[in-house]
C-alpha cells in the first residue's frame, strides 16, 4: 500500500457508444496519475438502465479498487476529467452517457456532502453496483451488510447479466441468479 493511501471503489457504468472500449479505456485513464493505483477490476455485467428516461440502451456496469493519496475531493474531480475525456454530456439526470464514474466508498469515510456523499447514497440498492463489487471482493460489505447479499435483494438484479465480451446483446436470457454467478469469472485483486 502506499504511505498515506486509501482504498476506494470506483464504479463505472457507458450506455453509449462502443461501450465495452469506452470501459477499458476509462480503466487506463482513471489509473493513469501516479497518485492512483489499480489494484483490482470486476467482471463486466450488462443492465438496464436503472431510473433516468424510458428506452434508454443497456449499460455495461463494473467496479475498481483502486488506492490513491488523492484526497476525496481530488478523486471525484479527476473521476469528472475521465468523464470528460470520453464526452460525458450532463443534460438529463440518469439518462443516457458515454461514461459515468462514481465513487462508491473510500475508505472509512462518511460524509453528507451534497458534492459527494459517501458512502455512494444509492449503492447499497444497485445490483449493477453491487454484484460486480463482490464478484471482485466476496468479502466486501457496505454499511456493515455483505455486499453480495445487498446485491441478491437489489430490484434490479433480476436483469443482470455477465456480458460476454461482445458490444452486442451479449449474454441475453442469462441472468445473475445463483446458477450464474458461479461461472462468471472473477476478476483477483492485484
Amino acid at each position: 500500500m502506499i504511505e498515506g493511501a486509501s482504498k476506494a471503489i470506483l464504479a463505472l457504468g457507458s450506455n453509449l457508444g462502443e461501450r465495452n472500449d469506452t470501459l477499458s479505456t476509462a480503466v487506463a485513464d482513471l489509473v493513469d496519475r501516479p497518485e492512483v493505483r489499480l489494484l483490482g477490476v470486476s467482471p463486466v455485467v450488462q443492465t438496464k438502465a436503472v431510473g433516468g428516461p424510458e428506452g434508454q440502451p443497456d449499460f455495461l456496469n463494473m467496479v475498481i479498487a483502486v488506492e490513491t493519496t488523492l484526497g476525496p475531493h481530488e478523486l471525484l474531480q479527476h473521476c469528472h476529467d475521465v468523464e470528460q475525456k470520453h464526452h460525458r454530456v450532463r443534460e438529463v439526470r440518469w439518462g443516457p452517457r458515454t461514461l459515468d464514474v462514481d465513487i462508491i466508498v473510500y475508505g472509512e469515510l462518511r460524509t453528507d456532502d451534497p458534492e459527494l456523499t459517501l458512502p455512494h447514497p444509492r449503492a447499497a440498492e444497485r445490483a449493477f453496483v453491487l454484484y460486480p463489487w463482490a464478484q471482485l471482493d466476496p468479502a466486501a460489505r457496505l454499511n456493515g451488510e455483505s455486499v453480495a447479499e445487498l446485491a441478491a435483494k437489489a430490484p434490479d438484479f433480476p436483469g443482470l447479466r455477465p456480458f460476454d465480451g461482445f458490444d452486442g446483446d451479449g449474454g441475453a436470457g442469462r441472468t445473475a441468479d445463483a446458477g450464474v454467478a458461479g461461472s462468471v469469472p472473477r476478476a483477483e485483486p492485484a
